[in-house]
């Protein structure tokens, strides 16, 4: 039998308004940071400080479409779409790993070329103020958006974003700080690299996101096992209400899709002992406990006296 379980709103750490109301924010800080970093970077003809303003721009656009698929979701289920459309969420997410992984490919494409070609020439004061001022944006951000939004897997990815963000930025900073001492020197024809090296270095630290992101988002397309700390908790939970119960350890199946956590948990049990009250009294048991992890749970707990019906 089939049970859905929606978890109280008190226990859910985040709910769909303020995860959007986090995705707005993101993208309004966002928009900010690009149209600052496209204007500096024309300005100053630093590549990285203009391949920063494509990348935030992007975010934008990967902001909004999270913020679209919140609200589908939030729709819930319709006729076409008895089960609702959860799916989307990760979809979304690898969306977003897909979308981060070209850019990176294209800039640091772009890097090598400019490289072969004998480098630019860039001021290195320009992306040192640039640097200093986007990491401080980008450490807010990344801080602040977790707490708007608490458990809100779209809001895990945007502060994610912004984390790699800061980290370019740091990268940026150091760069164009190595590169004034190096303009100070008999090694100034290097300074000229600096710019390419540069996006080069940011594309290597920026890579392993979009793989996480690509990752995380197949993973629940492909309904593979949640992460361990899911099945440990969920896990307890279930050992806790067959030890009470005496019952023989069940077989667990579950995964877990944006908000939603499937869950089926069959009991083997013998021919006579026990009852569909008793069935139901272990479904609200494990339901109950469950509930409050925060996941819009459906779960299929079942007893049964034929083994081969749990394969």
């Amino acid at each position: 039998m089939l049970a859905q379980s929606s978890p109280a709103p008190a226990a859910t750490p985040s709910g769909p308004a303020t995860e959007r109301r986090a995705l707005v924010e993101s993208m309004a800080i966002a928009l900010g940071v690009a149209v600052i970093a496209v204007a500096w970077g024309l300005l100053s003809g630093a590549r990285i400080v203009l391949f920063d303003g494509v990348y935030v721009l992007l975010g934008i656009v990967l902001s909004w479409s999270s913020l679209l698929v919140s609200r589908t979701v939030q729709a819930g289920a319709t006729t076409r779409f008895p089960f609702g459309r959860e799916s989307l969420t990760p979809f979304a997410i690898a969306g977003q790993g897909l979308a981060l992984l070209g850019t990176l490919i294209y800039a640091a494409t772009d890097a090598v070329i400019l490289i072969r070609d004998g480098g630019s020439d860039v001021a290195p004061a320009a992306v040192a103020g640039y640097g200093l001022l986007t990491a401080l944006v980008g450490i807010v951000a990344a801080w602040r958006l977790p707490r708007v939004a608490p458990g809100s897997e779209l809001i895990v990815a945007e502060a994610a974003q912004w984390r790699a963000g800061a980290a370019l930025s740091v990268v940026m900073v150091l760069g164009a700080g190595a590169a004034l001492l190096l303009d100070r020197t008999d090694l100034r024809s290097v300074v000229q690299y600096v710019d390419p090296v540069l996006v080069l270095m940011a594309c290597a630290l920026l890579a392993p996101m979009p793989i996480r992101l690509l990752r995380s988002g197949f993973n629940e397309l492909l309904e593979a096992a949640p992460p361990a700390k899911i099945q440990e908790s969920v896990g307890a939970i279930i050992e806790a209400v067959r030890a009470e119960n005496n019952l023989d350890s069940p077989i667990v199946r579950m995964h877990k899709v944006g908000r939603r956590l499937y869950l089926e948990v069959d009991f083997v049990v013998q021919p006579g002992r026990w009852d569909v009250a008793d069935e139901d009294h272990i479904r609200h048991a494990i339901i109950n406990r469950v509930a409050p992890l925060g996941f819009d749970l459906w779960a299929n707990v079942e007893l049964t006296t034929d083994p081969t019906l749990t394969q």
